[in-house]
């Protein structure tokens, strides 16, 4: 039964690759999470990640991203984030590639420099919205043995061409 699932979500994601438009000019808004803890570190527990992610397809395939987010584990580790990242998309696949470095500031009195390291997969529900699992990796500059994070995220995202803003789709829906 486990083999005929699995064959079947594979065959689902090739089929959704077709989607898939990573053009140069292209805009990236997303949102992710790992809301359900899976992710290990020696100091954390389960908790609650939310991040902001933009982005700008700079080159064909090739985009920059900003993003923001809030990390809460326990009462006594809350965090802010903020950082760059640079991907690559497999137009074949829908693959990505990613990397890039993020500021963590959490309370109390923690500071840390984070390289970011993912790879995940761009799954499009339509020609704009797409789901995008990833593993990742958050390796510590300041304390690698005990803040380095490795886990699993989901994000929903949304692609939209150079000349029209998220919401200019929604409402040329309503119109018609």
């Amino acid at each position: 039964m486990k083999k005929i699932v699995f064959t079947l979500l594979f065959a689902l994601v090739g089929i959704s690759g077709a989607y898939a438009q990573f053009e140069k000019g292209k805009y990236y808004l997303g949102a992710t999470t790992n809301a359900a803890g899976l992710s290990y570190n020696k100091h954390e527990k389960v908790g609650l990640n939310l991040g902001i992610n933009g982005g700008y397809m700079f080159e064909e395939a090739w985009m920059l991203i900003t993003e923001v987010g809030f990390d809460y584990r326990c009462k006594d580790l809350q965090k802010l984030y903020a950082g760059m990242k640079c991907r690559y998309l497999i137009e074949q696949n829908g693959i990505f590639l990613q990397a890039g470095v993020k500021y963590v500031h959490g309370a109390p009195k923690y500071n840390d420099l984070m390289v970011t390291p993912e790879l995940g997969y761009c799954f499009f529900l339509n020609r704009h919205l797409t789901i995008e699992p990833s593993l990742y990796c958050d390796i510590s500059t300041n304390n690698f043995a005990d803040y380095t994070k490795a886990g699993v995220k989901i994000g929903l995202a949304w692609y939209f061409e150079n000349n029209k803003k998220p919401f200019d789709y929604v409402k040329r829906r309503r119109t018609k």
